[in-house]
């Protein structure tokens, strides 16, 4: 039965490895520099998500002036929060 048990998890294991991750794909979310986002900081069409998780962010000295805190475990729920017609830049 053991025996079983690890070829059980070994195998999720590896399927799981294999599944790609299309959230941190660049063609679905393009990745700007930091030196991009600052040029556009005065753009009021323009919504910056502080995604971190809440430890990080809490222990974090540095936090970007106006960026709008949001638990990145409650995904479903920022659909209500954020306009359809702005610029999101997650951080």
């Amino acid at each position: 039965m053991l025996k079983y048990k690890i070829w059980v998890i070994i195998f999720i294991c590896l399927a799981l490895a294999s599944v790609p991750e299309p959230a941190l794909s660049a063609d679905i979310a393009p990745m700007i520099t930091k030196e991009a986002l600052k040029e556009i900081l005065a753009n009021d069409d323009l919504i910056i998500l502080d995604v971190r998780a809440h430890p990080d962010w809490m222990s974090s000295e540095f936090k970007i002036k106006n960026a709008m805190r949001v638990d990145p475990d409650d995904f479903e729920s920022w659909g209500d929060l954020l306009p359809k017609n702005k610029l999101l830049v997650l951080y």
